[in-house]
């Protein structure tokens, strides 16, 4: 039982680093246990549907080590694990051992991993406290968290609102004070679109820089695991901690753990800044609550020396298209593994039907109508007469996206932008349009298909005080640099704000 009748940091958790949080441990205003106990008892009610399960025995015991720890080696032990007893949550696409993965599908509602990927391995040799697996779209297959079987996220103090897609329910758990950070997962926009939706930092890392072992795939040359939190200097934290080559991902890149918490701490020269404003970002389409503090804060930091460039990006009107042939495409491929024979939850025995597609059928009918459609969709455009006019065709202008970023980034150091054209738009105000709603993406897509790092911070807020993203987008393996821009910049906006 905690000592305190009113946990007296909670009230202020939305504010606190990471750093500060160590601050008070080492002062014992709280232990980790009671940290834990205080996160725990807001994720178990679970206000905002953003937990699908609370891992209480797991962080638990991890927090009562975290204590040891600390009472044995003192702030060193801070300096040694800077992550050490922080309480964090998971996308429940991301494997941690013999914890249960649905990845917000009732196909796999039963299914608990055998072993946990190479982040969760770093995180939990830092000592850090997992409180729960968060909910999200179905597989990761959509951009407001209502494609999930387990609830619809809110945001934290708009219950009528989507917390966005699909790293919905790891943004909202930053949001609402049960976590202190969280791992989510961008294939196309799903941890930057929920991060400005709810008002906090998060990074989408170069393709190749955060191992994906462990991560269940969606579109498996497209995911990218990342870090949301309060702050720059925490996401810098966190990201620190999970970058690194990986030799079981064939795909990670053989490049040293980046140094993001120590360069959000770096003064902004902004004088030696350039920074690129695409056109194709600010045409019709953009609602003026979200363009205005947008241009308020580019007009910020050109205030304090920064070069704002004119570019073009012209092929990133094709993203959406592009984006959504080939994510789909290779979702038809990875998902085909869920047969209820290797994995997957089973309604009906292969005996108790008379032939094996029946049995598919009626097990795989536990999947929802998007990730049936988009499943349709990539076998459809990878079947025989129509790859070539549909993948590969979109294989080619995913590679023109990627040369109008490199021409861009000879003229500038970062494309600054909106993360998405609106503010957290109402629950059930666009499931009956796609279009709409895969347009959600059109800012953030681009990125993804040409491998960049970007990220989401937020800017400002609209009349009825829903949060605004700005996003960064930079070269390949910028993310210290970016880092410390972004905290140059969430300094500037708090104080004009």
């Amino acid at each position: 039982m905690c000592r305190f009748t009113v946990f007296p940091v909670r009230v202020k958790a939305e504010y606190m680093k990471i750093r500060q949080t160590h601050e008070a441990i080492a002062k014992k205003t709280f232990s980790f246990l009671e940290l834990t106990q205080d996160r725990l008892k807001l994720a178990k009610e679970n206000k905002h549907q953003e937990y699908i399960t609370v891992c209480a025995d797991l962080a638990l015991s991890a927090a009562t080590k975290a204590d040891a720890v600390f009472q044995k080696e003192g702030v060193q032990a801070f300096v040694r694990n800077p992550i050490l007893g922080i309480p964090l949550a998971i996308k429940d696409l991301i494997l941690i051992r013999n914890i249960r993965n649905t990845c917000g599908s009732k196909l796999l509602d039963n299914y608990v991993a055998p072993y946990s990927a190479s982040v969760i391995q770093q995180l939990e040799g830092a000592g850090a406290v997992f409180i729960g697996k968060t909910n999200l779209d179905e597989f990761g297959m959509g951009s407001s968290n209502e494609n999930s079987p387990y609830g619809s996220v809110s945001i934290p103090g708009f219950p009528e609102r989507v917390a966005g897609g699909s790293s919905g329910g790891s943004a909202a758990a930053v949001k609402s004070g049960s976590c202190d950070a969280a791992l989510g997962t961008d294939t196309g926009g799903s941890i930057r679109l929920p991060s400005s939706f709810c008002g906090i930092v998060g990074i989408k890392p170069t393709y190749g820089r955060v191992s994906r072992y462990g991560q269940v795939a969606y579109a498996s040359s497209l995911d990218q695991i990342g870090p949301m939190a309060r702050t720059v200097e925490d996401a810098g934290l966190l990201l620190d901690l999970i970058t690194g080559h990986d030799f079981k991902d064939s795909t990670s890149i053989p490049m040293p753990p980046t140094r993001c918490a120590a360069a959000s701490a770096l003064m902004t020269e902004w004088s030696k800044i350039r920074l690129g404003v695409p056109e194709e970002y600010f045409k019709s389409g953009l609602h003026p609550d979200v363009e205005k503090p947008i241009r308020q804060a580019l007009t910020w930091a050109e205030k304090q020396g920064a070069k704002l460039v004119p570019v073009q990006l012209p092929h990133s009107e094709y993203g959406v298209a592009v984006y959504y042939l080939i994510a789909v495409s290779e979702a038809s491929s990875n998902l085909a593994r869920f047969d209820s024979v290797r994995y997957g939850q089973r309604k009906v025995l292969a005996e108790d039907v008379r032939d094996l597609s029946t049995f598919y059928e009626i097990n795989r009918s536990q999947l929802g109508e998007e990730v049936k459609k988009r499943i349709l969709l990539g076998t459809f455009a990878l079947s025989a007469g129509y790859s070539e006019a549909y993948f590969k065709r979109a294989c080619q202008v995913r590679r023109k996206i990627k040369e109008d970023f490199d021409r861009v980034f000879n003229t500038v150091d970062f494309i600054v932008g909106p993360v998405s054209s609106t503010v957290a738009f109402k629950k059930g105000e666009k499931t009956q349009d796609p279009l709409q709603m895969y347009l959600n993406d059109i800012f953030t897509v681009p990125a993804n298909l040409a491998g960049l790092p970007a990220m989401s911070l937020p800017c400002g807020q609209d009349s009825n005080g829903l949060s605004v993203g700005l996003q960064l987008i930079g070269p390949a393996f910028s993310e210290e640099f970016m880092v410390s821009l972004a905290a140059g910049f969430e300094k500037g906006i708090e104080g004009v704000r």
